[in-house]
């Protein structure tokens, strides 16, 4: 983190090495890797006793995981660094503002969705990975590409929960910025490799309530500190900055919108979500998991709304931390550990960490595992080596997370908001994967061809409509495209949601269209690449003799039996 004069922010304000807090987190590491190691003893265990292979019990638990872990390590996968501080972050943003910070609202109709209409298909057919629908049906060629998203989106992942965390401990414990990243994921990946989704789910129990009760620590002494008003006076009228509530313009409600959708939606083409649907012991768990998990994240986003509208109602000058603010610094995104390092005592900013620190491991874990599991199940198991023992899978699944674990750190050093990570990596779940993962559940009629158009139309047009985040710029200007307050050019018009719903549509109307076309003959059967003539024509023929051996078989019989049966003479 650097301030406005290009110094590291520890160098500007004097701070030195917070040993207490060191100690803390030290303790609370021990804590959670312990945990981590009692998951794969357990899981060890289990896998003698279950009659699944070695890799259904690393990825999905043996399908046992009981429900109120269900419902812990669900929520703790969606309650993760991003979300805290990302919450946070849009809160105080004076551009932005609480409406603005949308995570807990979306998450609810995320779960919900998830639980009344993708956990049936998913758990009546035993899947392992979201994946497998597409392999099944597309084939090997088009699966191995829709899967590239799903993994670059849990690399995105992994990165923005260790800027959240790294960001946080080098604010209140002037830990080196590149420490702090490098020992969390050390952490994080040594017990998911050790005892895989048993690890996870039952490390994210012990850090759910560690969020919770961190959390809610904390946020008294926020709103007692000398240097705020009191929030209820600045949430609609401009004190320090503009108030903290924020507006949506009526040019601004399509943007408002492609990002409600894009929360709600794009969490559905997670990996990780399905990963605790299919551990679920049945379907009836699985939902209610998913309902109750909407519960908790509604709880669990109001502390970080109440720390945003503290520091957004905070006068900055009668701190240490002094002016310019945190916003005019370009330290928005860490306003949480900066808010609890100048307006609470040490001892609770430490405490305060301590909710991070295990948001972050229960988000990246999750990551990590997700991404192991399509890469080792519908690459390396379906495609690349279908003879792998369970001893060579277990392998596999171990160097993916390695691998994913060292792509998602290097890449935290290219950018410090955390939001640019969730957006970017939510985006390409929600315009490229969600349409292709509703139609390979629920349209029949969708094939190769199809998915492979919407694939490609999805990417390019997002692509072309450009990203300020990243500094792509766009191609195409959809109405309402202009500048926004920082100076960038902005789409302003929900194309997000117009690119996922030209997707959608494509999808099945390009399989049937391709469909018709071979199935009348107008165009050769070897230029039909996906086989969709074998797949739909063949199927009715063999019905209709089926109908027919059945109808000869009758009568046969009924002729016989008159043969038969000499009573009638």
């Amino acid at each position: 983190m650097r301030g406005d004069s290009g110094k590291p922010f520890q160098q500007e304000i004097g701070m030195v090495l917070n040993v207490p807090g060191l100690v803390v987190m030290a303790g609370f590491y021990m804590l959670i890797l312990g945990t981590g190691i009692w998951a794969s003893m357990r899981s060890k265990k289990q896998e003698k006793k279950c009659s699944g292979d070695g890799m259904e019990i690393t990825l999905l638990a043996g399908r046992s995981i009981n429900s109120l872990v269900g419902i812990f390590t669900l929520t703790a996968t969606w309650v993760g660094g991003g979300f805290i501080l990302g919450i946070a972050e849009a809160t105080y943003n004076p551009t932005l503002g609480a409406v603005w910070a949308l995570m807990p609202v979306p998450y609810v109709l995320t779960f919900f969705l998830g639980g009344f209409f993708f956990a049936k298909p998913m758990r009546e057919n035993k899947y392992v990975t979201m994946m497998d629908p597409f392999q099944q049906k597309y084939g090997n060629v088009v699966s191995s590409a829709l899967i590239f998203p799903a993994l670059v989106a849990d690399v995105l992942w992994v990165a923005r929960t260790l800027v959240s965390l790294g960001g946080t401990m080098s604010v209140i414990l002037d830990l080196p910025y590149v420490y702090s990243i490098i020992i969390s994921s050390a952490v994080a990946m040594i017990y998911t490799l050790l005892g895989g989704l048993y690890s996870v789910a039952y490390t994210d129990v012990i850090q759910l309530i560690l969020i919770f009760v961190s959390l809610w620590v904390c946020v008294p002494f926020l709103m007692t500190n000398p240097h705020s008003m009191d929030i209820s006076l600045t949430a609609y009228n401009e004190t320090f900055q503009a108030p903290w509530v924020g507006t949506v313009e009526l040019d601004e409600a399509g943007k408002w919108f492609d990002d409600f959708m894009l929360l709600a939606l794009g969490g559905l083409a997670y990996q990780a979500f399905y990963q605790r649907i299919l551990s679920a012991s049945s379907y009836t768990q699985a939902q209610v998991t998913c309902f109750a998990s909407s519960g908790f994240c509604l709880v669990l986003g109001i502390p970080s709304i109440l720390v945003g509208a503290v520091a957004a109602s905070t006068d900055w000058n009668s701190t240490s931390y002094g002016l310019p603010t945190p916003y005019e610094r370009n330290q928005a995104g860490s306003i949480l550990p900066i808010a609890l390092q100048f307006l609470t005592p040490p001892y609770v900013s430490i405490i305060g960490i301590g909710a991070v620190a295990a948001a972050v491991m229960s988000s990246m874990d999750s990551a990590l595992l997700s991404s192991a599991s399509l890469f080792s199940s519908n690459i390396y198991k379906n495609i690349l080596r279908k003879q792998a023992s369970d001893r060579e899978m277990m392998w596999v699944i171990r160097t993916s997370v390695v691998v994913v674990g060292l792509a998602g750190t290097a890449l935290t050093f290219l950018d410090n908001s955390v939001l640019v990570f969730w957006l970017v990596g939510v985006d390409m779940s929600y315009t490229i994967m969600f349409p292709q993962l509703v139609c390979v559940l629920f349209f029949e009629v969708s094939n190769g061809y199809g998915a492979t158009l919407g694939y490609l139309m999805g990417m390019i047009l997002r692509l072309l409509s450009g990203e300020p985040l990243i500094g792509l710029p766009a191609a195409i200007h959809f109405p309402g495209c202009r500048l926004d307050a920082e100076g960038k050019l902005t789409q302003y018009f929900p194309f997000r949601t117009a690119i996922m719903v030209t997707s959608l549509l494509t999808i099945p109307l390009f399989s049937w269209l391709m469909a018709v076309v071979f199935n009348k003959g107008l165009l050769s059967e070897r230029w039909d690449v996906f086989q969709v003539k074998r797949q739909e024509k063949p199927t009715a023929a063999a019905a209709a003799m089926d109908d027919e051996r059945t109808n000869c078989g009758t009568e046969e019989a009924s002729t016989a039996k008159q043969l038969l049966d000499t009573t009638r003479c």
